[in-house]
């Protein structure tokens, strides 16, 4: 049984965390476009570094996991490595926003930040997952475990994306400047009270020493697992693309000066219906099988895609019909994540009941590099589609001006008016070329993940009720 102790400061802890990894991975190519004065060379070049960066980042996950699944501490497994990449992170955070250089100087500046946010990220984040299974292989508690924290998460999540759009427009530098620092300081404390709060529980561990090689015998022998992660990659590019871009829809769909409160009030949709998951999946999970809630959600994301590709042009430019669809979508996206997340952790018992080992970190590695590896995937789209549909270009004129704000030469109202003077220059074709590359990326993938689950995954709830009593019989 999990101690109430426990489980509050592993959860609550998630907040800031996510609230650090949310203001870094969804706004970092927002703070780059619109407070950086790069040309289209120097921002390519970025573009590639975080594809790189984020690619090395879901590589060192698995090394990472490594690392942690042999240590041996008296602290815990998992709880220096919480508390260690906390620290760092924060620091890199801090540094990310604050310092300044320019042209060729802020590439190379940015390349390295960008890196080491990534390396020391992943140190906090394999073990806090890593965590999350030795915690308890009681299926209805796990679910429970899942759902509170996904809760914190959300929180976390939407502190930052609801805050930020409303603050940037016309304050672009100094917003994102401060929150970079009350980010980095909340990823801190939070962290710290995981830290502190949790009580490791002590497992089996594996005979021998892992190594890289014994990783991936280990990851390859696990067809569950393979199966899982890599329909896990694809449905996070297709989750994560839509917020990427929601920014630059709505700045040139509704103007650049009244965007700020749309795209807060899309966030509060992002937040409510990932919340309503977290509340709902229990409910959802009791009545329907993980594989019927994940087809039943797909259908309605299909449907929600569509009205979302024609909003504006063969259906009404209504606002409350583009915040009912994105209420919709979010909600349905955390259903399937949730869902997904749990496929992924029950692959260890099925490990562990095929080959008698248990290796948490390592295989709950594998969630943490599906995200990494598709956000690199969704940074390299997203910069290919701001780019190939010029909307690069026309932001970096209002850059200029958000440049100039933060040096005093213009005020804010006058900044606002002369970016939506810009922004009305926009052609159509450059706007729903964004849009085609919101809906039909994230829709695709989002389909084949469906189909790899149905083809290829096989843990039903009966299957790992059963593996989990054949585990225990053994352990008698």
């Amino acid at each position: 049984m999990l101690d109430k102790r426990t489980k509050w400061s592993y959860c609550i802890g998630a907040t800031g965390r996510d609230a650090a990894y949310t203001l870094v991975s969804m706004f970092i190519l927002t703070y780059i476009q619109y407070t950086m004065k790069l040309k289209i060379i120097q921002f390519t070049v970025i573009s590639v570094a975080m594809v790189v960066c984020m690619v090395w980042d879901a590589v060192n996950d698995l090394m990472m996991s490594t690392i942690i699944e042999n240590s041996r501490y008296k602290a815990g497994k998992y709880r220096p490595f919480i508390i260690v990449g906390a620290i760092l992170n924060s620091i890199v955070i801090a540094v990310m926003f604050t310092v300044r250089p320019t042209g060729w100087a802020f590439v190379i500046f940015f390349c390295i930040t960008y890196l080491l946010w990534g390396m020391t990220y992943t140190i906090n984040d394999i073990a806090y997952w890593g965590m999350l299974p030795s915690l308890s292989s009681d299926p209805k508690e796990r679910d429970s475990l899942v759902t509170l924290m996904g809760i914190f998460v959300c929180v976390g999540q939407f502190l930052v994306a609801g805050i930020v759009p409303m603050v940037i427009a016309g304050n672009a530098v100094f917003a994102f400047r401060v929150t970079g620092l009350i980010v980095a300081l909340g990823f801190l404390l939070f962290q710290t009270l995981t830290f502190l709060g949790v009580t490791e529980k002590e497992r089996k561990e594996a005979s021998e020493e892992i190594n890289f090689k014994v990783m991936f015998n280990i990851l390859k022998r696990n067809d569950q697992l393979l199966n899982s992660g890599i329909a896990y990659v694809l449905f996070c590019v297709g989750q994560q693309l839509l917020l990427l871009l929601a920014v630059n829809f709505f700045y040139f769909e509704f103007g650049y000066s009244k965007s700020g409160d749309l795209v807060t009030l899309f966030t509060v949709m992002y937040g409510l219906g990932t919340l309503a998951a977290q509340f709902a999946y229990p409910a959802f999970s009791g009545k329907l099988t993980r594989d019927r809630l994940f087809g039943v959600c797909m259908i309605v994301l299909i449907v929600s895609y569509l009205v979302l590709l024609g909003f504006g042009y063969v259906l009404p430019r209504n606002t409350v019909l583009l915040m009912i669809t994105g209420f919709v979508i979010f909600f349905c996206q955390g259903l399937i994540n949730l869902a997904m997340v749990v496929m992924i952790n029950n692959t260890i018992e099925y490990d562990e009941y095929r080959f008698g080992e248990r290796h948490d970190s390592i295989i709950s590695a594998i969630r943490s590099f599906a995200s990494k590896f598709s956000g690199a995937l969704n940074q390299g789209a997203a910069s290919l589609i701001l780019i190939i549909s010029e909307i690069y270009a026309v932001s970096q004129n209002i850059s200029d001006l958000e440049v100039k704000v933060g040096s005093g030469e213009m005020v804010r109202d006058e900044a606002l008016a002369r970016a939506d003077e810009i922004i009305a220059t926009v052609g159509t074709g450059q706007t729903l070329m964004l849009r085609i590359g919101m809906v039909a990326i994230p829709l695709l993938v989002m389909i084949t993940a469906r189909v790899i689950i149905k083809k290829g995954y096989k843990i039903d709830e009966k299957e790992y009720d059963r593996m989990v009593l054949e585990i225990a019989k053994r352990g008698n």
